[in-house]
């Protein structure tokens, strides 16, 4: 009859107990292979959150296409309306704008006076440029199709116009013309020293300028892998737009893409090994269980002989197995666990542990020790009782 679980497990736990240093060097080899896998996952982590917390004190990665100038030829310029020509057409598109640099520009609020720079806007620019307000709302289709006199304001200059003031609903004189305040943007990380950032809707621009051309168009993609990609795309689609045309792109985030293919290139190096020492503990298990159906052949007999199944041996070999990948794997965890929050501590790194952490590094142990496991355990569960009675 078969064995009760607790009888296979309290069988299991004697027979690694009765081969104490050969369990602990095959834990050794798991231990080995899980802390590679470990130690990827937390290295992977970490740099996503590091570039993350980088990317998070700038405008979001984008790239910036515009005219470029050549000598002695007419400059086709850029109009709002081949905004919605690439929305349509460029693939892996996360949001768009259209955006003209009005330059700086003196902004009076009862007294007190700033030298922010001031830019015209479409209306997707807040989600191009990755802002999200602090106060307010952003602009409306109807401020752009009624040319409302509306503003958005970084922190900044509410700091120095508005002295602790609520901004929102105030009227602010920029350029000679009034304008409210409908919204406040953070004051993003600039190399040189912030002077504050004033955004209007293109459509009142366009009408006091007369002037129907934009500067730039900037793309953000979904991924940012793909951002250079989406920029030669644009490129390449507006020049196709007006043949003759000569375009320029650039990225804000250049220095960040290669940091991140240096990461990756580092990860990639990193899940080889990881590979390669869980494969390396697989082997010692197999080894170990391999010795085991051998020396335990006449102790395999006569628990077959007393009525032991074969589901009852195979079971028991794998169960030894996988407690040995498991008791590995757990060490490897919690010992890479604590040399990680260390090493955060030490170089002011992010990090959090990750529950997915933990189930990849001890579901690829369980998998790896019963993968290794189950050959030697169908060997031995193959085993003629005679036989094996027999043997020496």
């Amino acid at each position: 009859m078969p064995l009760h679980p607790s009888d296979l497990l309290s069988s299991t736990y004697q027979s690694l107990r009765r081969n104490t240093l050969r369990s602990v060097l095959t834990t050794l080899g798991m231990f080995m292979g899980v802390a590679a896998v470990t130690a990827t996952l937390h290295a992977r982590s970490i740099s996503q959150a590091v570039i993350a917390a980088e990317l998070a004190k700038r405008d979001a990665p984008q790239a910036l296409v515009g005219v470029a100038w050549v000598p002695r030829r007419e400059r086709i310029a850029l109009k709002a309306e081949e905004v919605e020509y690439l929305r349509s057409r460029l693939p892996g598109l996360k949001a768009i704008a259209a955006v003209n640099w009005v330059g700086s520009t003196n902004a009076l609020f009862q007294g007190a006076e700033a030298d922010p720079e001031v830019l015209a806007v479409s209306k997707d620019f807040l989600a191009t440029d990755g802002y999200e307000l602090t106060l307010g709302r952003s602009f409306t289709e109807a401020d752009y199709r009624n040319f409302h006199p509306v503003v958005i304001i970084d922190q900044f200059l509410v700091e120095r116009l508005f002295r602790g003031k609520n901004p929102l609903g105030q009227r602010i004189y920029a350029k000679r013309r009034p304008f409210t305040v409908v919204g406040v943007m953070p004051t993003k990380e600039r190399k040189s020293e912030p002077k504050g950032l004033i955004l209007i809707p293109l459509a009142i621009y366009s009408a006091i300028t007369a002037d129907q051309t934009v500067d730039t168009i900037q793309v953000r993609p979904q991924e940012l892998r793909n951002l250079e990609t989406l920029g030669n795309q644009a490129s390449q689609l507006l020049k196709q737009n007006r043949p003759g045309r000569e375009m320029w792109d650039f990225t804000n985030a250049k220095d960040i893409l290669e940091q991140q293919k240096t990461l990756d290139l580092a990860s990639q190096g990193l899940t080889v090994v990881a590979v390669i020492s869980l494969l390396v503990g697989g082997v010692g298990i197999a080894n170990v269980m391999i010795a085991s159906v051998t020396e335990r052949t006449p102790e395999i007999g006569l628990r077959r002989a007393i009525g032991a199944t074969r589901g009852d041996v195979m079971l028991q070999f794998i169960l030894e197995a996988a407690s040995l990948s498991l008791v590995g794997g757990i060490v490897a965890l919690t010992t890479v666990h604590g040399l990680t929050l260390v090493v955060a501590d030490t170089f002011k790194l992010p990090y959090e542990f990750e529950v997915s952490t933990g189930a990849i590094a001890l579901g690829s142990a369980l998998l790896v020790g019963i993968g290794a496991g189950l050959p030697p355990a169908l060997r031995a569960s193959r085993l003629d009782p005679v036989k094996a009675l027999h043997a020496e």
